[in-house]
């Protein structure tokens, strides 16, 4: 049957468990797989095989979290130089070279005296006079002074040095390069689609250019499969007769079984005896055995560690049915963390909203580790964007941080319409989908605050340059702890900084220190991303001073000064809009040059944390 053999991952040579576009047509056939390109032969050495275009890659690794993979030319001669290598061949609408690739252009056959301090000297059999080589905006003068010329992809870290001979070039090169890899943007979306309706992605066996979902009951779709509902009336019934009739033996039998932390629990809450190890529910989730999680993130490999949340570590996983996964694996198994683990299954079950992360399902809190399992997402963190690994120039315009700014202010409005307050808002913990749609995540220190409560007394928790002033020295927790977090992310999407930087002027190690200090002293521009157009666009301009002072009212060191998240949900779709979102618009203040305009200066800024307080990023890719 196709759809057990293609939710099957495969192994070849030192790469485990590989799946789709991958296929090997030995234990993954190519129905399996991707197109032609994603064919991985000679699995019985250590490194396989891709065949591109007559060209052969090794395959070292390949690292299904990041869709990237490092490869090796291996059908070259890099021991001489009387033949030019061969430019590779990789399609570029399916791999990419990474940021972490740099070309290296070698030149061959230069018969004039050229001045150049990047050369090799070649073998005595060698016809030309010399070899050079260098980076594109070193070459000019060789272009037209030398006869042949090649681009080879190399690693920025293995750089290449001058030397005597040409092994070096050899010696760089075998080191390998990197590629993202991706299928067509169209078979994308469908293997979502497919994965999403429990389906496994593959091809039509004719076709390789014709995408497949493979479906359980054996049929084949463009797209995604049909849920089918033909199970007869009695046949149904008679299977909730007898589950009903296994719950209330399980039940009974565990009535005099439980553990000090179940009885604890159930005291509380007497529907929570009805969880089991496998085939029951927390609060309406579905309840994975821990054996099923294990095998998912291969044994809790710490190459699929995605980072650490709140009160756990977070892996990367693919279950059985071929969908991604974060898992979160708390850091103790004992009281304290079995009620975490409570809370935030109840919190995340009962939230529905199209900004916030979501719960696939948990272990039993009898399992031996307790684990939480939420959707995946692929495209990083919004710290990610701004000053992390995923950083480009240009590659975040303002639209898209405004969107982030609104889809994230809509998604804390909602949690705080819920009575949930977050406690951890960071950019570390808002992830963004291949769209740059925002999805919160971490809510590992969520707690749910009664109705008869103004505040919360606990021990500050949350992420240095991120927890608002009045929290840290009173332990009084609001909602308003969250518009001061979200204040600290409004100013990051403007300035692409870090919220905690120890190399920066101690006055400024605190980014919330350094806008206000900006803002009060009319000098927002040195505070924005150039790359933004803040001075060349006008209607950009107007925006990020709109967005500013609304931060500015959101870093105000007395809640009470703060907006809640429903006026900054507002506000902010009023700024996206050019104020056609309300009736009527406030008048925008340009805080950037000098004017006489300065805003609640009155109010001290927050205390710059101490200069050894350094913040580390957590949960990267996923929820945690």
């Amino acid at each position: 049957m196709k759809y057990s053999t293609c939710t099957k991952p495969f192994n070849c040579g030192s790469v485990s468990r590989i799946v789709f576009p991958f296929w090997d047509d030995v234990e993954r056939p190519r129905y399996c797989g991707g197109r032609d390109e994603f064919k991985l032969s000679n699995c019985i050495d250590p490194y396989p095989l891709l065949h591109i275009n007559s060209q052969q890659f090794q395959v070292i690794n390949i690292n299904f979290l990041s869709y990237t993979m490092k490869m090796v030319r291996k059908d070259v001669d890099y021991e001489s130089c009387d033949h030019p290598l061969s430019n590779n061949t990789l399609s570029p609408t399916l791999f990419q070279y990474t940021q972490n690739v740099d070309n290296i252009t070698v030149f061959y056959d230069c018969h004039y005296n050229v001045s150049f301090p990047k050369n090799f000297t070649c073998f005595p059999n060698y016809h030309g006079e010399y070899v050079f080589y260098g980076k594109v905006n070193e070459i000019s003068k060789l272009e037209e002074r030398c006869e042949n010329r090649s681009i080879v992809q190399v690693l920025l870290s293995a750089p290449l040095e001058s030397s005597d001979d040409f092994y070096a070039l050899k010696e760089v090169v075998e080191k390998g390069f990197e590629v993202s890899y991706d299928t067509i943007e169209e078979d994308a979306l469908n293997c979502k689609r497919c994965r999403d309706s429990d389906g496994a992605c593959g091809r039509i066996d004719i076709d390789q250019y014709q995408f497949s979902c493979h479906c359980p009951d054996g049929s084949q779709s463009s797209s995604q499969c049909q849920i089918h509902t033909s199970v007869s009336a009695a046949v149904f019934g008679a299977l909730v007769v007898f589950l009903a009739m296994y719950l209330y033996q399980r039940r009974k039998k565990n009535r005099y079984t439980m553990s000090y932390v179940s009885q604890s629990f159930t005291a509380s809450d007497p529907s929570l005896l009805k969880d089991a190890e496998k085939g029951s529910q927390y609060f309406g989730v579905h309840v994975f055995t821990y054996d099923e999680l294990e095998e998912a993130t291969n044994n809790f490999d710490s190459a699929r560690e995605l980072g650490d949340g709140g009160f756990g570590t977070v892996y990367y996983g693919q279950l059985h049915d071929g969908r991604r996964v974060a898992v979160k694996r708390l850091y103790e198994n004992n009281y304290k963390r079995v009620e975490q683990f409570m809370n935030e299954v109840e919190i995340l079950t009962r939230l529905r909203h199209p900004n916030l992360v979501s719960l696939f399902g948990c272990t039993s809190r009898h399992s031996r580790e307790l684990l939480l399992v939420y959707e995946y997402i692929s495209n990083g963190t919004v710290a990610d964007h701004l000053h992390g690994r995923k950083t480009k120039p240009g590659a975040l315009p303002w639209h898209i941080r405004m969107n982030i700014a609104v889809d994230t202010a809509s998604a804390l409005k909602y949690l705080h319409a819920s009575e949930i307050i977050h406690r951890d808002v960071k950019t570390n913990n808002i992830l963004l989908d291949d769209h740059f749609c925002v999805k919160v995540a971490d809510f590992g220190l969520s707690r749910l605050f009664p109705t008869h409560a103004t505040h919360i007394s606990t021990a500050p928790q949350g992420t240095p340059g991120y927890v608002d002033p009045e929290y840290h020295e009173c332990y009084q927790l609001t909602s308003k702890s969250d518009v001061y977090s979200f204040g600290v992310m409004l100013i990051e999407l403007i300035s692409s900084l870090p919220a905690v930087d120890i190399t920066r002027h101690r006055h400024e190690i605190n980014l919330s220190n350094m806008a206000i200090n900006k803002i009060q002293n009319q000098a927002l521009h040195e505070l924005v991303d150039p790359a933004l157009g803040f001075e060349s666009d006008f209607k950009v301009r107007k925006m990020i001073n709109a967005v500013a002072e609304l931060a500015f009212r959101c870093l105000q060191s007395s809640k009470d000064m703060r907006p809640t998240m429903e006026e900054v949900v507002d506000t902010l779709l009023d700024i996206q809009s050019d104020g056609k979102h309300k009736k009527s618009q406030p008048e925008v203040l340009d805080i950037s040059a000098d004017d006489d305009v300065v805003l609640l200066k009155d109010d001290p800024p927050p205390p710059s944390p101490d200069s050894n307080v350094v913040s580390k990023s957590t949960t990267p890719n996923a929820s945690g």
